[in-house]
């Protein structure tokens, strides 16, 4: 398998913790059974879980061949928005779930997308996940890429680590935010009481970049765009939280009850825009708000 090369980000890290934060599923002791088997290097020489990292360190992973599994394609619409024999670009819709885990071993993205693309997905992120770059949560709607093969994927793992990837939100979020612009630059990490939840850790946190731009003012709400510069887990909904104004119906970060007429948070990744793996030409799609969407700010320009 084509080894995944990682760029140490700060100094002092073991890099057996470095490895499990940096490879999507890879816990620390299976990094640790790597470095111990020799599948990692560091400039070319075989590194040790006990060696700490230094800015700028290039690493090579070579991951084992993922275990058999029985994935079931299923014929489960999509939407596709862009598609060639090297990405495919769909838009997601809200409740679907992007790879089978515990609780959700079908029905997700990856299972339609099995179906639709047979074979043609990459196995670099494991037997549970072929082809999948990046996720978007269950609850959020939008535009996410895979991968058909190895050589895109890593292509596309690379941009995202240098941020050419681009990824643009749309979202309502609770209170009047009081400028038009800004930006929250604030690290983020798990939860130190609930590992399920994600928190703004400025300790041991890694870096965390929203810029957000007001789009619309409603009564009590604001609709926002949301640009990524990084991509960590919950990164909108962690950051808009962070600084008194969280997505409306997220019940993670926010309120607890559910928002009326709303299923999971009012968050779209409308727009995405990466370097094509093979011909390096900029590609750019984008997706109109879904339904529910544009139906809660009807609601909310009624009550204006």
């Amino acid at each position: 398998m084509t080894p995944i090369r990682l760029t140490a980000d700060r100094a002092g890290e073991r890099l057996d913790q470095f490895l499990a934060r940096s490879v999507e599923g890879l816990t620390r002791s299976a990094a640790q059974r790597l470095l111990e088997e020799g599948a990692v290097t560091r400039s070319g020489r075989p590194a040790r879980k006990n060696d700490k990292t230094s800015p700028g360190d290039v690493l090579e992973v070579v991951l084992p061949d993922p275990a058999p599994v029985d994935l079931l394609p299923q014929n489960i619409p999509l939407d596709v928005v862009y598609e060639d024999g090297d990405v495919i670009v769909v838009n997601k819709p809200v409740g679907m779930v992007v790879h089978p885990a515990p609780g959700h071993p079908d029905g997700t993205l990856v299972n339609a997308l099995l179906y639709h693309c047979g074979n043609s997905l990459s196995g670099i992120n494991g037997a549970l996940r072929p082809g999948i770059v990046h996720r978007i949560d269950r609850d959020t709607s939008g535009l996410i890429i895979a991968a058909k093969n190895d050589a895109a994927h890593l292509a596309l793992a690379e941009q995202l680590q240098d941020h050419s990837l681009y990824r643009e939100y749309e979202a309502v979020c609770a209170g009047s935010l009081r400028e038009d612009a800004g930006t929250v630059d604030a690290p983020i990490g798990r939860h130190p009481a609930d590992r399920k939840r994600m928190a703004i850790d400025r300790k041991d946190g890694r870096r965390a970049v929203t810029h957000w731009a007001v789009l619309g003012r409603y009564p009590g709400c604001t609709h926002i765009q949301c640009r990524l510069e990084t991509g960590r887990t919950h990164q909108i909904r962690v950051h808009l939280a962070s600084i008194g104004h969280p997505i409306l119906g997220d019940t993670v970060y926010g309120a607890k009850k559910p928002y009326p007429g709303l299923v999971g948070q009012c968050l779209h990744a409308r727009r995405l825009s990466f370097l094509h793996p093979r011909t390096g030409e900029r590609v750019t799609v984008e997706c109109p708000l879904p339904d529910y969407f544009t139906a809660l700010l009807d609601k909310l320009s009624r009550l204006r």
